[in-house]
């Protein structure tokens, strides 16, 4: 009798055993796959330590509670699709993207839900039917519009008195561009300004594309923002400085390496904000129902020293309207 009696007890515990395994390896570690735009960690910061921040302020530890798969196409629109591809494949259960990856995450799968940032326009890029019911497998959050596009100008204008011929450089191979174009044209249009498009596929074209501006006669330049953009953003602001180009950008990450100005939402919140769209559907939310997300706090920062070797006078009124002035 003692002796069934261990036996049975010994079967059960083995179920028991047997039963907490399976119920753990059904709750496994969420994962979670971000495709990102450079060629490594490295490149991608400030915004790869963000995300890890974000997820940390919410309590994930990575390795125990969040598993993260990342993916560096370096910039190369062929490798965009085929590392989303790579993604799904390793069955993540939200993915994750900036800019221009977000449309080919979206290509890549209609069932995993997708969260994105820095994405300029989702409902004309297919991301979304409305920014207060995005429908589908993608939500996230937006941060470039027409007003923002008209302030970049209007600043420009008023750091630049008399200036008629701005300079606009953009990717041409990414999806985001032709808005961008069109954006940026009608609001120079109603500014009286001139518009002229200049194109930079990659780093080793920004030099001459500062060169074809110098030429074209511009008086100033802005950029679109977009990864290649950010790739150069050590570059560029020296490229304008030595032609005597004044720079406005539309990211703090190029504003410190010597741009004239900065005008724009805060992308290193942007990327700490995504993690909290994550976590609601981790939790069962779905993004077909939750809201895309439009920039609230936008920062002007201005550089006095580059204005000074540009011969610039930054206006009383535009230093006090900055949210930052660096001398």
């Amino acid at each position: 009798m003692r002796r069934r009696y261990v036996m049975a007890l010994g079967g059960a515990v083995a179920a028991l055993q047997q039963s907490g395994a399976l119920a753990q390896s059904r709750a496994r570690t969420p994962r979670v796959g971000y495709l990102w735009h450079a060629g490594s960690a490295e490149e991608e910061e400030p915004y790869f330590s963000a995300l890890r921040d974000g997820f940390a302020r919410l309590s994930y530890v990575e390795g125990r509670t969040v598993e993260l798969i990342h993916r560096f196409p370096n910039e190369d629109p062929a490798r965009f699709l085929a590392m989303a591809e790579e993604l799904v494949a390793q069955r993540v259960d939200v993915l994750m993207g900036g800019g221009a990856t977000a449309p080919f995450l979206k290509r890549a799968t209609s069932r995993i839900p997708i969260v994105f940032m820095f994405v300029a326009d989702p409902v004309g890029m297919g991301l979304a039917d409305s920014l207060a019911r995005p429908g589908g497998n993608a939500t996230g959050l937006t941060n470039f519009g027409r007003d923002i596009a008209g302030k970049r100008l209007q600043i420009l204008q008023q750091l630049v008195p008399g200036i008629t011929r701005v300079g606009f450089v953009v990717n041409p191979s990414l999806p985001a561009t032709r808005l961008y174009v069109d954006v940026m044209t009608d609001a120079a249009g109603r500014l009286g300004l001139s518009l002229h498009v200049f194109g930079a596929n990659s780093i080793e074209e920004f030099e001459p594309t500062f060169d074809a501006m110098v030429k074209a006669g511009m008086q100033a330049v802005t950029l679109a923002q977009g990864g290649t953009a950010f790739q150069a953003r050590a570059l560029t602001p020296r490229l304008a400085l030595a032609r005597r180009l004044p720079l406005l950008s539309y990211s703090r990450e190029t504003f410190e390496h010597g741009a004239l100005a900065s005008y724009g939402p805060s992308n290193v919140e942007a990327v700490i904000r995504s993690t909290v769209f994550v976590d609601k559907i981790l939790r069962g939310a779905k993004p077909a129902e939750i809201p895309v997300e439009q920039p609230t706090t936008l920062e002007l920062l201005i550089n006095l020293k580059t204005a000074q070797a540009l011969g610039l006078s930054i206006a009383d009124h535009l230093r006090q309207a900055a949210s930052e002035v660096v001398d």
